[in-house]
């Protein structure tokens, strides 16, 4: 047996975990072949599904290999590795006995875009899977949030502190939702239609009940968004200056895709007074909010007040086009198309 079969204290304080949940039930566990490490495609070392009956029947997946399972490698001794494993509830088709492979695959590749990015998953966090998360299926489910599992709460191992957190498949306007708001929020609001935030792929959305849409407008109103920052590759800079005596106003790029929802989280910071980034690859533009609107070229912030809060939401629509707005000198806009592509990098739809 060797050494790392004998330290295994992080991969039994899981198993430890889902004990506790689902007793003496043998999980189904797929194993990786090849460690990352050494070449291999997926980056986690294991993933066991359970077979849940409540609050309907589903598949309880849970990762092994965002945390440290072995040795402490890491340098930071209150967490161990990322400090989270990741839970996926996902609902089971009548009469089905084994998990389906896609769901495999799919957290494999998050934990690939953790693993090559550095970037972690949080309670509260949300991301745009920008296509159906089972490419083979027609679900509407085509973003992801991040929260608690209900079930597994916080553990400490000798490696450190490891949280689960689960995965939810969500909706496109679910997903704006939480951007204008924000995601404990409207999870909370939805419980009533995703019970245990099980992820079913032939769900609809649940805006689509007046109740959930009045409460999210009113949270949003009178909370503000918590969305502090939004990426955005299209996003560019071209500074101002002059030209023949004349002033050039400094020009800002943005993505068709994206123009309205920039709008709609806009006015949330506003309400919380908070500022606003905007991320791409090359550059990071800042909205914070004054009394007196204006360019702060070399931070490349934009300060709004209210009524360049409104003249700029009038604008921010997906059509491709050039604009100012009134109260803001020495700045203009420019919304771009934008080409959504499927993962093998094809078009499937052109926005603006």
């Amino acid at each position: 047996m060797s050494d790392e079969e004998l330290n295994s204290v992080g991969w039994d304080a899981i198993d430890q975990a889902m004990e506790k949940v689902y007793g003496d039930q043998e999980p189904k566990h797929y194993g990786t072949m090849i460690s990352y490490m050494l070449g291999g495609n997926d980056p986690l070392d294991g993933i066991s599904v359970y077979e849940a009956k409540e609050p309907m029947e589903h598949w309880h997946f849970v990762t092994y290999g965002f945390s440290e399972l072995h040795e402490k490698e890491s340098e930071n001794l209150e967490v161990s590795g990322y400090g989270f494993e990741l839970t996926f509830r996902l609902a089971k088709k009548h009469n089905e006995t084994e998990p389906p492979s896609w769901a495999l695959n799919f957290l494999q590749n998050l934990a690939r875009y953790v693993f090559n990015s550095g970037n972690v998953f949080k309670n509260g966090d949300y991301m745009d899977a920008n296509g159906p998360i089972c490419l083979e299926s027609d679900t509407e489910l085509t973003a992801l949030a991040f929260a608690y599992d209900s079930e597994l709460p916080k553990m400490d191992t000798s490696n450190g502190t490891v949280e689960f957190i689960q995965v939810v498949g969500i909706t496109a306007d679910e997903l704006e939702a939480m951007q204008i708001w924000n995601t404990l929020g409207v999870l909370h609001i939805c419980t009533d239609y995703m019970p245990q935030l099980i992820t079913d792929l032939l769900r609809t959305s649940c805006l689509q009940n007046d109740k959930v849409v009045e409460a999210i407008e009113t949270g949003s109103e009178t909370e503000g968004s918590n969305t502090g920052f939004l990426f955005n590759d299209q996003i560019t800079w071209t500074p101002g200056g002059k030209k023949f005596f004349k002033r050039i106003p400094a020009m800002m790029t943005i993505g068709a895709k994206q123009a309205v929802i920039i709008g709609k989280v806009l006015k949330g910071r506003q309400v919380k007074e908070e500022p606003l980034r905007l991320v791409s690859n090359e550059v990071t533009v800042v909205f914070s909010f004054s009394d007196q609107p204006q360019l702060i070229e070399d931070s490349l912030e934009i300060q709004l007040n209210k009524k360049a809060v409104e003249e700029l939401i009038e604008q921010l629509q997906p059509i491709e086009k050039e604009f100012s707005i009134p109260s803001l000198e020495n700045i203009a806009f420019k919304i771009v198309k934008t080409e959504v592509k499927d993962s093998e990098g094809k078009i499937v739809e052109t926005i603006g």
